[in-house]
């Protein structure tokens, strides 16, 4: 599977209470276990107005059914190449 970073803009997520993320990770949770073995939440960053999120899948396509079905907005969509660290300079 390839790595993706998903940016979803959704206005005031930064925001939001506990159990609303608790409620739209139920909900990703829900789509993904429907979608199957091909696409894999790995986490997510919020910030004020926007989600960054880490998903392993094996295109794009399935990136984009997850979106349309769950209603979360995949606004850009970027497959990363490799990652690096601090690690990374030893």
């Amino acid at each position: 599977m390839k790595k993706y970073m998903i940016e979803r803009h959704i206005p005031d997520i930064g925001t939001f209470e506990h159990d609303q993320y608790k409620a739209a990770a139920a909900k990703s949770n829900e789509v993904l276990a429907q979608l199957g073995p091909e696409i894999e939440w790995v986490e997510s960053y919020v910030a004020a107005n926007q989600t960054y999120c880490i998903y392993n899948a094996s295109d794009e396509n399935i990136i984009r059914k997850h979106s349309e079905i769950s209603g979360f907005p995949a606004n850009k969509i970027t497959e990363l190449v490799t990652g690096i660290s601090p690690e990374t300079a030893n």
